[in-house]
């Protein structure tokens, strides 16, 4: 057997090569990513007790990689060294749709052959908050993988924890089943998962950034639970996006000016200012939700520029759910609009093993499109990585082939 394959080349069943191709960053290449990521050749990693050993045919872009390639705001290479890590690299990609290569010791319910999406965080499923009853997407241990943990889905071959891997839809593409988890997860859990604020048949939904990953994964999943999404957008292209996706209506954010922090409570002028402008979107929201009725739950991700509008417009006991903050990270608060209307802001983190499943369904039985816009090869990681950084990737997900050949 060779010590080393081309990419796309199938090792005999089962055997693992000594070497592998992967696309890698280096702290002396941080900055702009089309440059931080370079094709290496590597040791293939070990995998440990319930492991396997993923042949990777495709992997999902996601935006954590481009804070990996800029080393900001942190440096996961120097991190990891802290921790006691040996390797001085960051192998990166959080989520992937593969072959089961290898089988470590524990490993109960996949096989050699499997074919499998892999999705985007670990934990220690020993450690002591689990053990008494906590989600473990919330455990102190949890990481996201190929951000905070090395070894990712951009190389040959990754390792992957067993309960990470779930059964790929037959349905898909390899390109395909490589890009939904990350964003549907995340969307669904924002969704589903902060009783009693579910989305349920009716309800009024607000999506940012609808036309984006993240956005086109949450306007399908509200629909088919029965809701009634509305999107934010930059361009009149994206909004057709939205509405092909079943977004009741979409808004289009460059029409509006009251964007970022809210103005001091005691420059009266500057605060009316702002309001005006914050109840003229809501006023063009109620038309294009066709009722004048406010989202019962706001799905954010972009924080800093949007969340005062989110908080104000989000119904009387209603949920601004947020998972990122694309636009900064300070996000103001009037607390009147918070404690007086008895609103809910509720941090959400990608989702846990049940919710990951219960997505795959919903795509598996073909209710949530993955939403492919792009897909790249495996030299275009570095430039796919700086598209997103420049927003000019097209609307939806992407994704990148890494053994796989042409579909």
């Amino acid at each position: 057997m060779k010590q080393l394959y081309d990419l796309g080349e199938l090792p005999p069943t089962g055997r693992v090569p000594d070497r592998m191709y992967a696309s890698v960053i280096r702290r002396e290449r941080y900055g702009r990513p089309e440059h931080a990521f370079g094709t290496e050749i590597v040791d293939v990693p070990p995998i440990g007790r319930d492991q396997v050993l993923v042949y990777v045919m495709a992997a999902g872009i996601n935006y954590n990689n481009v804070w990996a390639a800029l080393g900001q705001p942190v440096d996961v290479i120097a991190a990891r060294r802290r921790a006691g890590a040996l390797e001085d690299f960051h192998i990166g990609g959080s989520e992937c749709a593969g072959i089961v290569w290898a089988v470590g010791d524990g490993v109960r319910s996949l096989h050699v052959g499997d074919h499998v999406v892999v999705s985007s965080a670990v934990w220690d499923e020993t450690a002591q908050d689990i053990r008494a009853g906590a989600d473990p997407i919330v455990s102190t241990t949890q990481r996201a993988w190929g951000y905070e943990t090395n070894f990712g889905a951009f190389a040959q071959f990754a390792p992957a924890y067993e309960y990470q891997c779930v059964p790929k839809p037959g349905r898909l593409s390899w390109t395909e089943a490589a890009a939904f988890m990350l964003t549907g997860a995340t969307a669904y859990r924002q969704l589903t998962g902060w009783h009693p604020n579910v989305v349920r048949p009716g309800d009024p939904v607000l999506v940012w950034g609808g036309s984006g990953g993240l956005g086109s994964m949450a306007i399908q999943i509200a629909r088919v639970l029965g809701g009634i999404p509305v999107g934010v957008v930059s361009t009149p292209d994206r909004a057709a996006h939205c509405r092909k996706l079943g977004a009741q209506g979409v808004i289009e954010r460059t029409e509006y000016t009251h964007w970022g922090r809210l103005p001091d409570i005691d420059d009266s002028a500057a605060f009316d200012t702002w309001l005006a402008e914050v109840r003229r979107f809501g006023r063009q929201y109620w038309e294009k939700l066709g009722d004048r009725r406010s989202p019962a739950i706001v799905l954010e991700h972009t924080g800093q520029q949007t969340l005062p509008t989110s908080l104000y417009l989000c119904d009387n006991a209603g949920m601004v759910v947020i998972c990122g903050g694309t636009t900064g990270y300070h996000g103001d608060v009037d607390l009147r609009f918070l404690w007086m209307r008895q609103k809910r802001l509720q941090g959400s983190h990608f989702a846990n093993r049940k919710q990951c499943l219960e997505l795959t369904r919903l795509v598996a039985q073909g209710y949530v499109d993955p939403c492919v816009g792009q897909v790249g090869d495996f030299g275009d990681i570095g430039e796919m990585h700086q598209q997103m950084r420049d927003n000019r990737h097209p609307a939806g997900n992407s994704s990148v082939r890494i053994n796989a050949g042409l579909e």
